[in-house]
């Protein structure tokens, strides 16, 4: 019995990507086509399943597609843990630093001061932001 291809509009109408997305995932290696037929791209299940395993990478793992295609390309799972460890730490990062922000934005939802900086919290560290930078650029206080 033949494989079953998929054009290239079939995937991506499945995949809920665009046709320019995946031609732009083959230009980075994450996909190719099982064949052609006249100017159209097809795709067997093989394909299929790279693709998903580029987007459980690059959507669900918030990996960008360099690092989404270097994962795929790792040919033992040492290198890729490493790959994925350094992504790791970078989005605890992102988290830590997104954290901050909402505690900030929350704060400032609630602040009943008329001015940032009569806020005993954010005039705190508005004054404390200033004399920092002035301490880093060796500049006398004001």
């Amino acid at each position: 019995m033949p494989r079953r291809l998929y054009s290239i509009s079939e995937v991506a109408r499945a995949f809920g990507v665009s046709v320019p997305t995946l031609r732009y995932y083959e230009e980075c290696g994450l996909i190719r086509p099982a064949a052609r037929r006249g100017r159209v791209r097809h795709y067997d299940r093989a394909a299929l399943e790279r693709l998903a395993y580029a987007q459980q990478w690059h959507d669900d793992g918030m990996m960008s597609l360099a690092d989404t295609a270097a994962v795929m390309s790792s040919a033992h799972a040492p290198e890729r843990h490493a790959l994925i460890a350094a992504e790791y730490g970078a989005m605890q990062e992102r988290i830590e630093r997104l954290t901050r922000a909402a505690a900030l934005l929350r704060h400032m939802m609630d602040c009943p001061s008329d001015h940032p900086l009569s806020c005993p919290v954010t005039g705190v560290e508005i004054r404390a932001r200033v004399d920092a930078a002035l301490t880093a650029a060796d500049l006398p206080p004001g």
